[in-house]
């Protein structure tokens, strides 16, 4: 099978060899069956397209399917899946892969084809990425497979999320079993010089980058050398040296800079302009009046049109058109491509163009471009583009009119984010258009919002619900009065302001009568519910609850039921972790799931997966997470609240049971087609890298806390910032951390969250080894000032620990085992010593299934034993630690294990050297090392777990065997026979 073909390569390419042999390399790999992606980066002009075509060209030459996909900018308007769009449309046109697109429907439905899903969200997005991936796949076992995208800065929110997809769980995965891999290689290109701090690639960019079979290319300027090949072979007479000189000092190792500044060099005299619009306005200026004004329609249309398309907007007879568009690519201006489309040579050649139109001409031309794809035959995903046209040419109604249309395509396509700019448009076009077009202003913005909470834009939909509520008049309907406020009131416990939450489904409450029963009281009422038990009016939540459940069952609506039935679950005593509890989840799911409400039983999922962690099952936990976000993902709901809880529970839980190369792969993934999504993606992952010991995870936690506040970012970077203090020995970072964050998260009625435990377990941790080391100095004021912020965070943790979701029943298995630790933790601190029962008990606490934390609890364990003189003991428990940390890959815990292995000789020890060392014990030699610090008796004794008079008695014992007169005199001598190593001395 021969590839698509691409257009013609009409400029040397010069000085890319390096780069060209990276990309031969890749698909050399590809076409053995190890699929492979390279993003190329390069600022605008560099030659990143250029060099593209020299692979596709190579490729193609060698038999390899060569599929190119472009993004186009749109301005603020994003057409969904547009790259993606245009490799079907070839796949479509050419005969030779007509039976491979028979058997994958995918393609008639992103061609606008096929048969649509049912309504709005539920539209399956999952199936169709697996169609592309399959459709790929397919191809690629046919013959070796290069998929070229281009400008992915431009690319649509769609186009990136299959794009993720595709790389992280679709084309680029290896069979199981060994088998060979796809033979397909993904290319893609984008302006590094256009992503600014805040561009929507960015985060994908940092994803994609870390998966193992994607790497990143950056195409640099090149050197004035190459440079200075490339404008003389430009040229078939030669240029004069200072003519080179001025353009490659000029052109700064960009080549399209060069190119266009020696095709200037034909310019009648008067000097070349010194910007690169001037040198691309030059050649076009060069054209005949018919050619300009050719390409004047086509920069309007975008850096592609199609034959057809360009002749009825230009409106020349076909020969003047045919002769005008054979001098523009004579002159380098346009390509041609097969399928009757024509492209700007460069992205930068079009926006100089349109930029240098006339205000009228250009709007005019916008219109006339609209009204085309209006017309009769009108591709059914054509609307985002009616819409740019409309809204450029000062057609509001009708920019509005396809802007509604935009959004209804994207919505039926699972394009949550794509649509929420689609009506955020239409809201922007609304004041200039007749109010009685369409929906009214109100339920328009409400629809916004909807869109903003799929899409996780949720501070969004919270400022477009509260300009819904301003754009009420004093004499709007009361039900959709009712409904603005109890949507603002949704949306406000969606960022955790639950006190203005409950404000305003009180009034949305009041707004509407009970009776006669209604389905807007209904829904008003169970938004209430959640609002009022989120403030602690759990009497109230209880019995409007219980009166709307009447209601739902008596007006027949099944998903308010559902609803309300979670809701209840928690105030009346059987909670999630239950059994009873969670029969009624299953109930709720169930009527959800036949009501087609899919955001409904997406939160009964979540409570029947986080139910089950907090009953200590995190493998059922487990199962309900995975079934909750599958659900999602046939929804196009992954980005909303629920699907991000269930994304974090799900990799809490592959951390929690160890599984922490799948944690921090799923993380690093993404789980498919979802945006960045802050600390439900990233936490997990962070509490494996900082428990392997990567530097730079505490970072990561703080950047988590720039922007807006996010209530799992805030506990996801107390949780990592606490842990690191403790980890390095800042009790007093670790303590502040922790306070900081346990007020952050604390709610509008003074309730702390339930992670309080855990953060004051690990303060306790830092706060204990301070208070340890206090007193092996002697410092007793120190110590008992820390001993006494010691007292007050393990009361926190007793306090928390006793309380559950439901605000009565104490947390369950996970809450009570971070309990046990901070009680151990605080015996550290009173003086008597380590507890072995305490380390004991902690360890059996977090045997649910958190292997890293009964791991730490184990080395502490360990330790207790050794200073009881349990040793066999001991060296048990640190066998176990070892397994443990060697299979997790915790350095850190490794580190602590190791060293106390070697402090409490718990193996046999490393051969001594020099000639006193056969005369000492093991246990000597390590004394003999503390000595050489020149620790006393005392410290030596609670380094070795051993009484400072027995650390007196080996003292002695060692100086006798040395014959030394002293202690100095006897490390002397041990430096002397190299029975000890020089090391520094501590700071006390």
């Amino acid at each position: 099978m021969g590839g698509v073909p691409q257009t013609s390569l009409t400029s040397p390419l010069v000085g890319r060899e390096d780069e060209l042999a990276r990309l031969t390399g890749v698909l050399e790999r590809a076409r053995a069956g190890e699929a492979r992606a390279v993003l190329v980066a390069g600022d605008a002009g560099v030659g990143k397209t250029r060099t593209l075509d020299e692979v596709a060209a190579r490729a193609a030459g060698a038999g390899t399917t060569v599929l190119t996909g472009h993004c186009v900018d749109l301005g603020d308007v994003g057409l969904p899946y547009l790259p993606f769009t245009e490799i079907l449309g070839a796949l479509a046109a050419d005969e030779r892969f007509a039976g491979v697109l028979a058997a994958h429907p995918v393609a008639d439905r992103l061609l606008g084809g096929g048969p649509e899903d049912g309504g709005g969200a539920d539209r399956s997005r999952l199936r169709l990425f697996e169609g592309v991936a399959a459709l790929l796949t397919e191809l690629a076992e046919v013959a070796p497979l290069l998929l070229v995208l281009e400008d992915l800065h431009w690319a649509d929110q769609s186009s990136r999320d299959l794009l993720r997809f595709l790389l992280s769980r679709g084309v680029l995965q290896r069979p199981a079993g060994g088998a060979r891999g796809h033979r397909l290689a993904v290319l893609a290109s984008y302006r590094a010089d256009d992503l600014h701090r805040r561009h929507p690639l960015r985060p994908l960019l940092a994803e994609l980058v870390r998966l193992p079979a994607v790497e990143r290319l950056e195409l640099r300027p090149l050197p004035d050398a190459d440079v200075a090949r490339l404008v003389r072979a430009l040229r078939d007479r030669p240029l004069p040296d200072t003519t080179v000189h001025r353009i490659v000092e000029r052109a700064e190792g960009n080549a399209f800079y060069a190119e266009e500044l020696v095709a200037a060099t034909d310019a009648p005299a008067g000097g070349v302009p010194s910007g690169l619009a001037d040198v691309l306005l030059i050649r076009f200026e060069q054209l005949s009046e018919t050619a300009q004004q050719v390409l004047r329609t086509a920069a309007v249309a975008g850096r592609r049109v199609g034959h057809g398309l360009l002749r009825d907007a230009v409106g020349l007879p076909e020969e003047e058109l045919e002769a005008a568009l054979r001098e523009a690519v004579e002159r380098q201006l346009l390509v041609s491509a097969d399928g009757g489309t024509y492209s700007f040579r460069h992205a930068l050649a079009r926006e100089a163009v349109y930029a240098d139109l006339l205000p009228g001409e250009r709007a005019r031309l916008h219109g006339g471009f609209a009204r085309l794809l209006a017309g009769p035959g009108r591709r059914s995903d054509s609307a985002a583009e009616r819409a740019h046209h409309y809204r450029e040419s000062h057609d509001l109604p009708e920019a509005l009119a396809a802007s509604l249309e935009a959004a209804d395509h994207a919505q039926r396509v699972g394009a949550p984010a794509e649509e929420l700019r689609h009506v955020e448009t239409a809201l922007d076009l609304w004041s200039a258009v007749d109010p009685a077009a369409g929906p009214d202003a109100v339920t328009l913005t409400l629809r916004a919002s909807a869109a903003a909470v799929h899409a996780g834009e949720l501070h969004r939909a919270v400022s477009l619900t509260r300009s819904a509520l301003a754009g009420l008049g004093q004499d709007a309907d009361l039900e959709l009065a009712a409904r603005v406020r109890y949507t603002l009131a949704g949306n406000l416990l969606s960022v955790d302001n639950q006190s203005a939450a409950y404000a305003h489904s009180s009034e949305a409450l009041g707004l509407i009568p009970a009776d006669p029963p209604s389905a807007t009281w209904l829904w008003a009422a169970a938004t209430h519910v959640t609002a009022a038990r989120q403030v602690g009016e759990n009497g109230s939540a209880r019995e409007v609850g219980r009166r709307a459940l009447a209601v739902a069952e008596e007006l027949g609506v099944t998903d308010a039921r559902a609803d309300l039935l979670i809701s209840l679950t928690s105030l009346e005593g059987a909670n999630r972790a239950t059994p009873q509890g969670r029969e009624r989840l299953f109930e709720a799911r169930e009527l959800a799931r036949r009501a087609g409400n899919a955001p409904v039983e997406l939160r009964a999922l979540f409570n029947l997966a986080i139910g089950s962690f907090e009953s200590g099952d995190p493998e059922e936990c487990l199962t309900w997470a995975s079934e909750g976000l599958d659900r999602a993902r046939r929804a196009g709901l992954l980005s909303s609240p629920y699907p991000r809880e269930m994304r974090y529970l799900r990799l809490l839980v592959r951390y929690t049971l160890g599984q922490w190369d799948e944690c921090v792969r799923e993380s690093e993934e993404e789980g498919g087609p979802l945006p960045a999504s802050g600390g439900h993606a990233l936490g997990p992952g962070l509490y494996v890298a900082l428990a392997r010991g990567d530097e730079a995870a505490a970072d990561r936690a703080r950047a988590l806390l720039e922007g807006p506040f996010d209530w799992m970012a805030r506990l996801v970077a107390g949780i990592v910032l606490t842990d690191a203090a403790a980890l390095r020995g800042d009790a007093e970072g670790a303590v502040r951390s922790m306070r900081s964050t346990v007020e952050a998260l604390t709610d509008d009625v003074g309730t702390p969250p339930l992670a309080t435990v855990r953060l004051a377990a690990l303060a306790l941790s830092a706060v204990a080894d301070t208070v340890v080391e206090l007193r092996r100095a002697g410092d007793e004021t120190g110590a008992a000032r820390w001993a006494g912020t010691a007292a007050t965070l393990v009361e926190q943790a007793r306090s928390s620990a006793g309380y559950g979701e439901d605000g009565t029943a104490p947390q369950g298995p996970e809450g009570q085992a971070w309990l046990a630790r901070a009680e151990a933790e605080w015996g550290r601190t009173t003086g008597s010593g380590p507890d072995p029962g305490a380390w004991e008990k902690a360890v059996a606490a977090f045997t649910f299934g958190d292997v890293y934390e009964r791991a730490r609890c184990r080395l502490r364990w360990a330790e207790a034993l050794l200073a009881a003189d349990r040793r066999a003991e001991a060296a048990a428990e640190a066998e176990a630690v070892r397994r443990d940390a060697d299979r997790l890959g915790a350095r850190l815990l490794r580190e602590r294990l190791d060293d106390l292995v070697r402090r409490g000789r718990l193996t046999d020890p490393a051969p001594g050297g020099g000639e006193g060392a056969a005369l000492l014990t093991a246990r000597e030699r390590d004394v003999l090392r503390l000595l050489a610090l020149g620790h006393s008796n005392r410290r030596i004794g609670e380094e070795l777990f051993i009484s400072a008079k027995t650390a007196s008695v080996h003292v002695s014992n060692i100086l006798g065997k040395l014959h030394a007169a002293s202690r100095t005199e006897a490390v002397a001598v041990a430096y002397r026979q190299g029975l000890v190593a020089a090391e520094p001395a501590p700071s006390d």
